[in-house]
């Protein structure tokens, strides 16, 4: 129904991103606490941030890693089935047409 209006999802998403960002800024700014104190949660926030996106890329990478070591496996073996079955297939096409031949 959003695409109808030409809201897509990622843009919906990406509005609520920025007003919660926009929304945690002014707390911030309109906080009852000083300005050593504020600066002094930002760069906790800012480091708690940094520490939490770290973990997650390497997580990401982690699992992207792991799918991909999967996948190669599948391949292998699939690839593996394949060369056996056509080369069964070429062997028994060569004893039949060897066995033409003989005629």
């Amino acid at each position: 129904m959003s695409e109808e209006r030409g809201c897509a999802p990622a843009s919906v998403a990406l509005a609520f991103i920025v007003g919660g960002v926009l929304g945690a800024s002014l707390a911030l700014l309109f906080a009852p606490d000083g300005g050593r104190q504020t600066r002094t949660r930002l760069r906790d926030l800012a480091t708690d941030v940094k520490d939490r996106s770290t973990d997650l890329v390497d997580d990401v990478r982690d699992r992207v890693e792991d799918v991909f070591g999967v996948g190669k496996e599948v391949f292998e073996e699939k690839k593996a089935i394949l060369t056996a079955a056509y080369q069964a297939g070429k062997e028994a096409m060569e004893r039949e047409r060897d066995k033409l031949q003989e005629r």
